[in-house]
């Protein structure tokens, strides 16, 4: 009986072994599509407060750079209008600043994804202040020349341009076109030229 069982389980295991025979004549498969495969980009939640108050928005940012762990400043700057931006915390205020590189707009330190970043933003500086301390500066120069002189020199009252406007007037000119040509320079080099 045992010799019985042993000749069955030769048997069966060579019947198990034999695989069905390759088909001698294959059709072949039609090819396959290759399966495209998508990767999820790192996004980090940022919230976003101006001077403390806020947070005024709360969004996703995609993460850059070569490791796609850089956050994108410059693009949170140009979008909100600030010129920079500090990491922030509710409870101790503001804290150091974001640095970033200038080139790319991308921060200097790496950023995990799926991280939560509360950002403190300070806004860009308005024309109107800097303007209205030029003409501060400048009225008070003029009180101060009108009191200390009491008669125009000679050489001012010879000028063509003089007599048609006042010298205040001339000043603010000269101190608004320097001013300008300051803030322009950067927006030429900005742009590359």
């Amino acid at each position: 009986m045992e010799r019985q069982s042993k000749r069955e389980e030769i048997e069966e295991e060579k019947n198990g072994d034999e695989s069905p025979s390759p088909n001698p004549n294959p059709i072949p498969e039609p090819l396959k599509r290759a399966k495209s495969v998508t990767t999820k980009v790192p996004e980090v939640e940022i919230h976003l407060f101006r001077q403390g108050n806020g947070p005024i928005d709360v969004f996703k940012s995609s993460l850059g750079g070569w490791d796609q762990d850089r956050l994108e400043v410059q693009d949170i700057l140009d979008k909100h209008g600030f010129k920079s931006v500090f990491a922030f915390n509710a409870q101790s205020g503001r804290s150091v600043g974001i640095r970033f590189n200038p080139k790319n707009g991308r921060s200097l330190l790496p950023y995990k994804d799926g991280s939560v970043i509360y950002i403190d933003g300070e806004p860009k500086d308005s024309m109107v202040q800097p303007i209205t301390k030029i003409l501060v500066g400048v009225a008070v120069i003029t009180a101060f020349i009108m009191l200390v002189m009491k008669e125009t020199p000679s050489w001012l009252k010879g000028s063509t341009i003089v007599d048609n406007c006042p010298p205040w007037v001339l000043a603010c000119v000269v101190i608004v076109f320097t001013r300008m040509r300051k803030r322009t320079r950067d927006v030429l080099k900005k742009f590359g030229w």
